[in-house]
């Protein structure tokens, strides 16, 4: 024989997983305590290396990317906040080597990161971007530049329609986000001294954030790529590289933790007005 729960008890017992399901979604707590971080090698002359990511505070585990070459950008890893150490060794160096280089990076609550090693080999440094991910009016695109050609030392950016977005970047530096029109662009990178000029078709999807890399292509000339770094639809922030839509997966039009927290607070509102409708008549 099967005993059910009364009508009012499985409500109330609704209403509560409803409630709660609603204040968790909603609690800036559920992110609290935890930033972003992503890994790049951005030195053309520098061989591959091994990337070692360990806490210096905390207890987060260890983490070890093999055999980045140059041009590699990972997706960003969220990290709960504190202090963390970041090595490069040559590939396949034993874990106990002296590393090529270090350096350490502080993880700030909703805080992203962008961890780089750039410049040429001989002074190859490591760098900690700040990446500035607060999405923009959905009538507007946000863009940086990472200038990461040696072949080109200073070089311009702009739209085949004579758009501006940077002019005079330098090897090893990076832009300031400037705001752009959302759409599909052909974005240009052309050297300053003369060279070839390298045309990047892509769409910058409104409302989101983007980095445009600019790399020494190993068939000559410059090699731009676009990385969504978040965008207006679906999870933020990500770090892929971009699609030709101008993002990295197809997504709901509202970030997914708000969309669920608004069905929550409908659902829970919902069963609210059947339990009391359901007391009355009891």
């Amino acid at each position: 024989m099967i005993i059910s729960a009364s009508p009012v008890r499985r409500l109330g017992a609704a209403v509560a997983i409803a409630a709660l399901a609603a204040v968790a979604l909603a609690s800036p707590a559920r992110a609290a305590g935890e930033g972003y971080v992503r890994l790049a090698h951005l030195s053309p002359d520098t061989p591959a290396v091994d990337v070692y990511l360990r806490a210096t505070s905390g207890k987060s585990a260890p983490q070890t990317f093999k055999a980045v070459g140059y041009g590699d950008m990972s997706a960003y890893l969220r990290l709960p906040s504190g202090n963390y150490q970041v090595a490069m060794r040559k590939a396949g160096a034993p874990a106990t080597t002296q590393p090529v280089i270090s350096t350490a990076v502080g993880v700030e609550t909703g805080k992203a990161y962008t961890v780089a090693g750039v410049g040429r080999f001989a002074d190859l440094g490591l760098r900690v971007l700040d990446d500035d991910l607060r999405l923009p009016d959905p009538g507007k695109s946000k863009v940086r530049i990472i200038q990461a050609s040696v072949k080109a030392p200073v070089l311009n950016v702009a739209g085949a329609n004579g758009n501006k977005i940077a002019d005079g970047v330098e090897f090893a530096t990076t832009t300031q986000y400037r705001e752009v029109n959302p759409g599909k662009w052909s974005v240009r990178v052309t050297p300053t001294g003369g060279g070839r000029t390298s045309v990047l078709p892509c769409t910058m999807g409104a409302g989101s954030v983007y980095s445009l890399v600019v790399l020494d292509d190993q068939g000559g000339g410059l090699k731009p790529e676009l990385h969504v770094d978040a965008e207006r639809q679906g999870t933020v922030p990500l770090g892929g590289i971009a699609t030709g839509d101008g993002g990295t997966q197809p997504g709901s039009p509202l970030p997914m933790a708000l969309l669920l927290a608004g069905v929550a607070g409908v659902l829970t509102a919902g069963l609210v007005v059947v339990l009391r409708r359901r007391l009355r008549a009891a």
